[in-house]
């Protein structure tokens, strides 16, 4: 159901960039903006594993600094199918994690050393299962696309605002905050979707959705407690929001989390 989403969301997301390029610029608009969009993210796409665990703060640790989490990542990687991803560990009192990478070839793993000490090992490794859901499904490709999509929109109402004219100033206005405004409503959905999907697929790989379901509870309450300092456009990343008074509601990226817990204890 959360797939069909994802692909519902996505038509959506391309019908609008077509619609206001279109009515803009023609199908010109269309071409030059998603170009225009696409060079701006693919950099961001092969590059972003990198960048995010320079910004967060994690650094790469060797297999003799912690047996135990390897042991455990690796097994949920082979049952998740995939090969061991690169392990991180954030210094951070705030109990979370985040898995990001191109592909299971390209994958890291991230941890606190606050979800270190809160989590007991079974929610631990609920997850590590559900970070592996993100990678094996992609998720960091999708989320590339839909930028480069949100992107392209905002730039041809940016576009359509200053360089309408005054001919057509009331319709260039509403191009210019309507367009992307709806755009970011249907990335927030997609990301949405994926975060229910990964709870889903994450818990069916280790075979224990009470596991991660008690572990969002107590992550959750976490992060209220001790906000982390990363940059607002990673947050996403994160198994739970990591800032401090997040976006709620329909702007938000993550689902809201009695949402997910009872998704995850009505699996069978």
């Amino acid at each position: 159901m959360q797939n069909l989403k994802t692909v519902v969301l996505l038509a959506g997301i391309s019908g609008l960039l077509i619609a206001i390029g279109g009515a803009v610029g023609g199908l010109s608009g269309v071409i030059l903006a998603t170009g225009f969009a696409a060079v701006m993210n693919i950099g961001s796409y092969w590059f972003s594993a990198d960048l995010v665990l320079r910004t967060s703060g994690a650094h790469e640790i060797e297999r003799s600094q912690d047996p135990k989490l390897f042991a455990m990542i690796e097994d949920v990687a082979a049952r998740a199918g995939m090969p061991m991803p690169r392990v991180y560990i954030m210094d951070s009192p705030q109990p979370n994690a985040f898995a990001t990478g191109r592909s299971p070839k390209h994958a890291a793993v991230a941890v606190t050393t606050g979800i270190r000490q809160l989590l007991t090992e079974r929610e631990l490794r609920g997850v590590l299962g559900h970070e592996m859901a993100h990678v094996k499904n992609r998720d960091i490709l999708t989320s590339s696309v839909v930028a480069t999509i949100a992107s392209a929109i905002s730039m041809i109402a940016w576009m359509s605002f200053f360089f309408g004219g005054r001919r057509d100033g009331a319709g260039s206005l509403i191009a210019a905050l309507i367009a992307p405004i709806a755009a970011m409503l249907i990335q927030a959905g997609i990301s949405r979707s994926r975060e229910y999907q990964a709870d889903t697929d994450g818990a069916r790989v280790v075979g224990d959705p009470e596991a991660l379901a008690s572990a969002l509870a107590k992550l959750e309450s976490g992060a209220r407690r001790v906000p982390m300092n990363v940059p607002e456009s990673t947050a996403h990343l994160f198994i739970v929001n990591p800032l401090k008074g997040g976006i709620t509601g329909l702007f938000a990226t993550h689902p809201p989390l009695d949402a997910r817990i009872e998704r995850l204890r009505n699996m069978r």
